[in-house]
This record gives C-alpha cells, structure tokens and sequence, in this order.
C-alpha cells in the first residue's frame, strides 16, 4: 500500500497486483487496494506454484514456506505481464532487513537474478539503501523521493501511513499458510503421498482434523457445520464419506486405501466427535453413490492423538 501509494504521488501510474494460491488469497489486498483507490489485478498462480514446492531451489523456512523461490516465481510473472500492462517496473513493498531470512541484501539480489527483471525491480521504501535501478537511471523515477526504511521496526511505515492518510492497513503477521506450523505438516504428509499436488486435497488441509492412520491412508473429521459443507463440496462424489445418521455430528472423509478395519476406525471417529455421548449410533457410509449403515459407539479422544497431523 505505502509503494504503491508513494509511486503514484509521484505522477506515474501504478496497476497493483496480487498473485493468487491456495495458501494466499486476495480478501485482505482487494480491501488495501479500494482504500488506496487503486484497481487490483488478481492472477492465479497455483499450478506454477505448486511446482516450485516440490522442490526449492533455496529450500523452506521454519516451515514449509519457499519465501526466496517464491518471490523470485512472483517477480518473474510480473516481469511477463509488464508487456500486456503496458508497463515499464516493477514496484514492491519489501523492506531491506524487514524479514531477516528473505529481505536481505543476498535474497533481494538473488529475486532479482533468478526472476530475470535485473534492474527492473523498484523497492521505494528501502531503494536509497539498494543500488539505483532502471527507472532511477533513466530519470522515470525521482530517486531523491524515495526513502531509505530498513530493520524490523514497523515505526517508519506507520508514520508514512499517517502522512498518506492511510488508515486501514494489515497487521504484520500471517498472511501465508505455509509459515503455519499445522498446516505445513499437514501439508509436508500430503507431499510425501501426493507429489503432484491436488487442489482440492490442498484445500481440505485447511479443515477439520486430519488422523494419518497408515501411508496409504487418511481419515478427515469436520469441526462444524461450517467445515462440513465444505468439506463435502470438496470431496464431491470422489471420496468415501461418513455423518451420523440422526444426530449431530461432524462429515467425515477417508482418503486414499481402505478396508472393513479402516471403515469401522472411521465410523468410530464419526460416532466420537458428534452428539452420541459415548452411545452406539448409525453412521452413514457413501462411496460411488451406495450408502451402508455401520453401527459404532464414540471413544475417548485422545486414543485417537497417535494418528493426528
């Protein structure tokens, strides 16, 4: 919001953009960029993402979060819509020193060079610290207008945000699932099942409770309503699917192989997160459009620990 703002103060036009994935979704930039009243441009960039998460050339943070190749794939794509943009730079928000392992000298240099927009990429908060780039030496941007912020402090940007009357901006954290600890795990154990990533079982991590009950199988469990609509969105008629049959209860999904032992684990499952109070209920078993009745009673949650990711 702050380059972008700063940019355009300066008289030149700036087309904002955000690249989409299952991990990154656009709510909180569509809110920034009608308050800075600019347009945004949403590209969906999962299949190319997903790609690069097989194996980074630079490897993961504390998680399972690319942050190097991955702003190095996103300045690449911006590089290759420069052209029906009718652009001549790129601009990004990143603060020299901001984020100690993927906004230091080596890792903007390294963006810069893997991504192939040498010279093209334009950081305004922190670019008085960086070497001029292309739009400084050929005058299309002032570089005595630019500023030099760097470190973790978010004091600079604040005050900046003030002098801009920019008043609703995002907090600091989060913003990526691949730097949450729950999910990368979840996510790292669907990689070493499925190497070529699926969306929709990509999008399921983000719900319920996941149980690895063998390698070649795992059974998921809807919190709420909420979860379990979407779930079953997901899952669509692909999957085996459990609910209880006249009680509350949670959706539940098995994925990958199966058997009578497996079914049964599953419908106890079922029966242990829904309203059954420990008493035997019917569960309902659809697979191929075929419904059975599995009769099973709940069990203390925590036999269930060993299996959870």
């Amino acid at each position: 919001m702050l380059s972008a703002t700063l940019i355009s103060s300066l008289g030149i036009e700036v087309q904002p953009v955000f690249f989409s994935t299952p991990f990154f979704t656009p709510d909180r930039a569509k809110e920034s960029a009608e308050h800075i009243n600019l347009p945004l441009k949403v590209v969906d960039i999962t299949d190319r993402h997903f790609q690069l998460l097989k194996e980074p050339n630079h490897g993961f943070g504390g998680n399972m979060n690319p942050c190097i190749d991955c702003h190095a794939l996103m300045i690449k794509i911006a590089g290759e819509i420069l052209p029906e943009e009718k652009a001549d730079f790129i601009i990004s928000g990143e603060v020299l020193g901001q984020r100690p392992m993927s906004q230091n000298r080596g890792s903007l240099s390294i963006v810069e060079k893997e991504s192939g927009m040498k010279g093209l990429i334009l950081r305004p908060l922190s670019a008085k610290l960086l070497p001029p780039t292309t739009p400084e030496l050929k005058g299309w941007v002032d570089r005595d207008k630019l500023l030099s912020i760097s470190g973790r402090s978010r004091k600079p940007q604040m005050a900046l945000a003030k002098k801009f009357s920019i008043s609703k901006y995002p907090s600091p954290a989060g913003g990526c699932l691949l730097t949450d600890k729950v999910f990368s795990s979840r996510l790292k154990d669907l990689l070493e099942q499925y190497p070529e990533l699926d969306r929709n079982q990509v999008e399921m991590l983000k719900l319920g409770r996941h149980f690895r009950i063998s390698p070649d199988t795992k059974i998921i469990v809807g919190r709420n309503k909420k979860e379990n609509d979407r779930i079953l969105n997901l899952a669509g008629d692909n999957y085996c699917i459990l609910h209880t049959k006249n009680i509350p209860g949670p959706v539940v999904v098995i994925l990958g192989k199966k058997s009578d032992e497996i079914e049964m684990l599953a419908a106890t499952l079922t029966a242990s997160y829904s309203d059954a109070r420990g008493e035997e209920a019917e569960i309902v078993l659809t697979e191929n459009n075929r419904e059975k009745i599995i009769r099973a009673s709940g069990d203390n949650k925590n036999n269930f620990k060993k299996y959870m990711i």
